[in-house]
């Protein structure tokens, strides 16, 4: 049950968060303006602060009675102590190294290629899509399974904002640190550590692979 949940929060957080990432990412590596060093500050603020205090700045924000939160709770969007409340948590923790794995990857785009197909006529969509977003498809593949892996180990902000309750947002984190607290639980943990350390292991892996081809793909243009 804790594997299926930590799976179905971890893809969802993932998705959630890709889009968000790719812009956000855009912006720190293509664009001056006002502000950029503060919105590189609080993208990256989550891996700096321990995760209980992300998790109770969630809590404040997005709890029933928070200023988000309670607004959301009238159109019947609760987060607070819910599976969805994880996601949100995970996509939070998991964000920043999203975001720097493909802001890496648009700056290994030389800025000329697209400069080209801007003289060319192409609207600054079309020169993304078209050019930039092919070139840094390894790096965003990259940063969605860095951040996959993030979300299925995050436990400090998730059981902070949404509690430890078994089926609705028991994840594997707080699964391992259950059994672990009850005489006999060794067993049972040890085999949810297994699979952890499994899903770890691939996402490196993973990652190191479609690094290595983003660097090849790059420095061959």
């Amino acid at each position: 049950m804790a594997v299926a949940l930590s799976l179905r929060v971890s893809v969802v957080a993932t998705l959630l968060s890709l889009p968000f990432a790719i812009y956000i990412a855009y912006l720190l590596a293509r664009r001056d303006f006002w502000g950029k060093q503060l919105l590189n500050a609080l993208v990256h603020l989550p891996l700096i602060l321990p995760p209980v205090v992300t998790g109770y700045l969630l809590l404040l924000t997005f709890g029933t009675q928070g200023a988000i939160g309670a607004a959301l709770a009238e159109i019947g969007i609760v987060f607070a102590f819910r599976w969805t409340g994880a996601v949100l948590a995970a996509a939070v923790m998991a964000f920043p190294l999203m975001v720097r794995a493909i802001r890496l990857g648009i700056e290994a785009v030389d800025p000329r290629l697209e400069e080209a197909a801007t003289t060319l006529g192409a609207s600054p969509v079309s020169v993304f899509s078209t050019v930039t977003l092919p070139l840094i498809l390894p790096a965003v593949l990259a940063g969605s399974v860095l951040a996959f892996a993030k979300a299925m180990g995050e436990f400090g902000a998730t059981i902070t904002f949404v509690a430890s309750i078994p089926g609705e947002t028991q994840t594997l984190p707080s699964a391992i640190y259950a059994f672990l607290q009850v005489p006999g639980g060794e067993s049972s943990a040890v085999r949810l550590v297994v699979i952890a350390v499994i899903v770890a292991m691939g996402a490196v892996l993973a990652s190191e692979v479609l690094a290595r081809r983003m660097s090849g793909k790059v420095s061959g243009l």
